[in-house]
């Protein structure tokens, strides 16, 4: 059958993840509660009833946090996050009961326990998981040292520049890290040049950023600039609109050293940041459906050797990111982001996406993992989606054979993110 030959070819396929939330320093778990507290279980359980001081509570430790999870996770059982939990702990871990829950807990507890000692086991995780590299999601004063960046790749992410700017706290760290104070538009300017330079020579592939869904990208007249700006040095207190135009003004900035720099800008759009008040830790936001791409046009219009790989936080902005990779040539679509990234909606999307984008402007998927047991359930759960599409849309109903197919799906997966990113 078509579908089976093809996944059997895209699951040889080694991959980068062109991006994580890795800590190179301690890339795997160190324990069953590396995994289970990861956002999407701690925010599920609370969802079906598990209170957040349970959850969250102070000095807890990581056996009594798992016992308390794992004794929750039966409401969770038909979720596809899961059955990601289930294929890490049966495929690493060695635990093949068919239900992970309060009488069985510690069974894997002790096997996270004693495979995580490994000095190699991060190494093994991404042999067994076909990874040759991850991106990684830098703070713009990592130092990058310690850790072999050709294997766990830099990658510069700029919210707090963005939006934070006006804390004193964000400013020394920028000033600490590149010599530079940024009281005026042009020291600003050129302590952001030199943090390009500092990711540059230790061999970053991109510049990324979360951006909210009100947050629409234009160029700021020098005098608002100036002003803004030298008020910030000052320690003056900023209105709301004056942070808005610092916010407008760094981003163009980071857009011209992309340029300059030849570096992807990842974009990340939509997330309305604490919605949920009450809940968990990163399981607060959600996304807003009066976020458009149209206020990103003129960002698009006025770089157009910038790529500008985007990613949307709900599928109902598919169609809007394809419409704009059709139309724009800087535009690339982006892995599938959060709420997105759930097999119903990523078949929808890749569809959607491969009957009309060109093939060469398409990255098929990453994980947005934090510990690298994630990239192989999550890669799994995409390339069977994919295998779906390529089989049934491009094999039975348009003819394609099957050699065809697999070469289309190893673009997107691999070819792609060697192309745009150049690893």
């Amino acid at each position: 059958m078509p579908y089976e030959t093809i996944l059997g070819e895209l699951e040889l396929i080694e991959l980068v993840d062109p991006h994580t939330h890795i800590d190179p320093h301690a890339p795997a778990a160190s324990s069953l509660a590396d995994i289970l507290g990861y956002h999407y279980y701690t925010e599920l359980a609370h969802s079906a009833g598990l209170a957040r001081e349970r959850i969250e509570a102070e000095g807890i430790s990581d056996r009594e946090k798992v016992q308390r999870l794992a004794e929750r996770l039966e409401p969770l059982r038909n979720t596809v996050q899961y059955s990601w939990l289930m294929q890490i702990a049966r495929e690493f871990y060695d635990f093949d009961e068919p239900y992970l829950d309060g009488s069985n807990w510690e069974a894997l507890f002790e096997s996270v326990d004693r495979k995580s000692h490994a000095a190699d086991w991060p190494d093994e995780i991404l042999r067994q998981s076909r990874l040759t590299s991850v991106f990684l999601t830098n703070d713009f004063d990592d130092p990058l040292e310690g850790f072999d960046t050709t294997k766990y790749i830099p990658c510069l992410r700029t919210d707090d520049l963005v939006f934070h700017l006006s804390d004193e706290s964000v400013r020394i760290r920028l000033a600490e890290a590149t010599g530079v104070e940024s009281g005026t538009t042009a020291q600003l300017r050129e302590s952001l040049r030199r943090l390009f330079v500092h990711f540059k020579e230790h061999g970053a592939k991109a510049c990324a950023i979360s951006l909210p869904p009100d947050f629409e990208p234009r160029k700021v007249s020098a005098s608002d600039a100036d002003r803004v700006i030298a008020a910030m040095g000052r320690g003056k207190p900023v209105a709301d609109e004056d942070r808005a135009t610092a916010a407008r003004y760094v981003f163009w900035v980071l857009a011209e050293l992309c340029d300059e720099f030849r570096l992807p800008f990842d974009l990340m759009i939509g997330v309305h940041r604490s919605v949920y008040r009450a809940g968990v830790h990163q399981g607060r936001d959600l996304f807003d459906h009066r976020v458009s791409l149209i206020q990103y046009a003129e960002l698009f219009n006025a770089f157009p050797q910038v790529t500008f790989a985007v990613s949307v936080l709900a599928s109902t902005l598919n169609q809007e990111l394809v419409s704009y990779a059709w139309i724009f040539p800087n535009v690339v679509t982006h892995g599938h982001w959060w709420y997105s990234n759930i097999p119903t909606y990523i078949e929808h999307d890749v569809a959607a996406r491969l009957e009309a984008v060109p093939q060469s402007k398409q990255i098929a998927y990453y994980s947005d993992m934090y510990k690298l047991e994630f990239a192989l359930p999550k890669f799994s759960m995409y390339r069977q989606a994919l295998a779906r599409v390529l089989s049934q849309r491009f094999v039975c109903e348009r003819g394609w054979s099957e050699e065809a197919a697999v070469e289309l799906g190893r673009r997107i997966l691999r070819g792609n993110v060697r192309s745009v990113f150049g690893v």
